[in-house]
């Protein structure tokens, strides 16, 4: 049984203890901290069993029972309390990204190669059912050699513009998830990406120094082009598409919906819209991902999403962001050679 201690219980540290609880037997969360712990999230922890919680996270860190850490907390605190967790010997799992910074991320890099822990970062949409379907199919030969891979993401709603002043921006925010799902599924790297971006949504979004629609297009170190389409408002739902397409054939998604019940009548054909919010979505994707993390700890077992995803997919974004900035194509070692 590997006992887990979660650190920061706003919205997805909730979702872990909730899919941990319920859905993986062979781990227990055992400890919980986070600094603004009130009444309604110590009734949640204890709803499922967790009694030691505290406002200080170096308690979970201190606590000899806690094999593995999940840092849920504030993006702008993961790196630092992921150096300290693996120096103190436990397992991470930390949520993405793990941080704005890649001279911060590479801090946990060196940490961990003095400290031979576990540590995996939070990129749930792997582990979606539909776009494994995507990747097994291209690592059957199926597609054969890629040539273009498009992915669209669209929220159903934005955020307020408060949140996007600090959010790092849509890229890193919102995008950061797209560009690991382009290395997820062709196996290759981005080596120069274009953004063309625009302000759509919310013109509140694009006052506070933030996009909130873009287009980007990305060449392939296997030679093919990536296309990722982002809007932060999809008024008919929560659109979440991928489509690998090669010299045999085509991969598509569509999206998940309540039901696959068409009515055809003369008044015309209708379907369900897509999942609204990305808990309905993806709540089974995040249960899987750290059940792979138990896994890996358990078997020592090699993590597939590991810190160099973690490194890479912020690497992307930053240069996505140079790209807007200087509104040129930007090669991505321009980034990570700096």
């Amino acid at each position: 049984m590997i006992k887990i201690g979660i650190i920061g219980l706003g919205r997805i540290g909730k979702v872990h203890i909730k899919s941990i609880s319920t859905k993986i037997s062979s781990a227990k969360v055992v400890a919980a901290a986070d600094p603004f712990l009130n009444d309604e999230m110590t009734a949640y922890a204890k709803e499922f069993g967790i009694e030691n919680l505290s406002k200080d996270y170096k308690d979970v860190l201190n606590n000899p029972e806690v094999d593995a850490v999940m840092v849920c907390s504030s993006t702008d605190t993961h790196a630092a309390i992921s150096v300290e967790a693996i120096k103190a010997g436990k397992h991470v799992f930390c949520e993405k990204p793990v941080d704005h910074s890649l001279e911060k991320i590479k801090l946990v890099e060196d940490a961990l190669k003095e400290n031979p822990v576990k540590f995996q970062v939070g990129f749930n949409r792997r582990y979606d059912h539909n776009f494994a379907a995507v990747k097994e199919a291209f690592l059957a030969g199926k597609v054969g050699d890629i040539h273009i891979t498009k992915i669209t993401s669209r929220d159903p709603n934005p955020p307020s513009a408060e949140y996007a002043a600090v959010s790092g921006g849509m890229l890193l925010d919102m995008t950061i998830h797209d560009f690991d799902m382009v290395r997820f599924l062709t196996n290759a790297e981005p080596v120069k990406i274009y953004v063309e971006p625009a302000v759509l949504v919310d013109k509140a979004i694009g006052e506070a120094g933030d996009i909130d629609t873009a287009v980007i297009t990305m060449h392939m170190s296997d030679g093919s082009i990536a296309v990722i389409d982002n809007s932060r408002k999809a008024v008919y739902g929560y659109d979440q598409r991928a489509e690998v397409f090669g010299s045999k054939g085509m991969a598509a998604t569509k999206n998940d919906s309540a039901s696959t019940c068409v009515i055809s009548s003369e008044n015309g054909i209708v379907s369900e819209k897509p999942l609204y919010f990305f808990l309905e979505r993806y709540m089974d994707s995040f249960a899987a991902e750290v059940k792979e993390f138990v896994e890996a700890i358990e078997e020592d077992k090699e993590i597939k999403t590991g810190i160099d995803a973690g490194l890479k997919a912020v690497a992307i974004a930053l240069a996505g962001n140079l790209s807007i900035k200087e509104k040129r194509a930007v090669y991505i070692n321009e980034v990570l050679n700096v």
